[in-house]
């Protein structure tokens, strides 16, 4: 996606141990319009697969997964990294290690939201290592759910997650694929 990558070109700013700031138009002041692209893009890309539900998790996935679930014209869910007062006790869980934060989190759905007969197809902002879709692909078995595929606005393919995944038999959509990072230079896949 030209505009993305001209747009992480433009405003991203890379912080040593791999670190890609985009901040400023994606996961905390967000452009609204971008997000529009990205959503009518994925939906692009999963043409023809019946989704029901777009899974994404707290917090940074929250917007792009909004902005997807309007584009399919389906309900938006996102687990949650905390079990709250007003969550069900009826929960599906996993264990996701966050690589930008360096601790465990145990992720959460209401069994409420997440069925057997859904068609899920998971967004997020970013994927290095893969561990945040790994639980969320596990949130989804575990309700007997089918997975349609992953939906990734900025891979870093050096980090090897994404080829993980897909040497699976996971389906793997990256809008920007980084495949070399520097502490001042990045370079995509073409």
């Amino acid at each position: 996606m030209r505009v993305l990558q001209e747009r992480i070109l433009k405003d991203g700013r890379i912080y040593p141990d791999n670190i890609l700031k985009v901040d400023s138009f994606l996961n905390h002041q967000v452009d609204a319009s971008l997000l529009k692209e990205i959503g009518l893009e994925f939906r692009k890309l999963y043409e023809g697969t019946e989704v029901t539900k777009i899974l994404t998790i707290e917090a940074s996935g929250i917007g792009i997964a909004a902005f997807t679930a309007d584009a399919f014209g389906c309900p938006m869910l996102f687990a949650k990294k905390t079990q709250t007062k007003n969550i069900s006790s009826e929960v599906y869980t996993a264990k996701v290690m966050s690589y930008t934060h360096g601790k465990v989190y145990d992720i959460i759905v209401s069994k409420e939201f997440l069925h057997k007969g859904d068609k899920v197809l998971i967004v997020d902002d970013f994927l290095a290592n893969g561990a945040a879709l790994e639980g969320l692909i596990s949130l989804v078995k575990q309700a007997g759910a089918t997975l349609v595929g992953c939906g990734i606005v900025i891979e870093k393919g050096f980090q090897g997650g994404g080829d993980r995944l897909r040497s699976q038999g996971v389906r793997v959509e990256s809008l920007a694929i980084i495949d070399e990072m520097t502490d001042t230079s990045l370079q995509f896949r073409q």
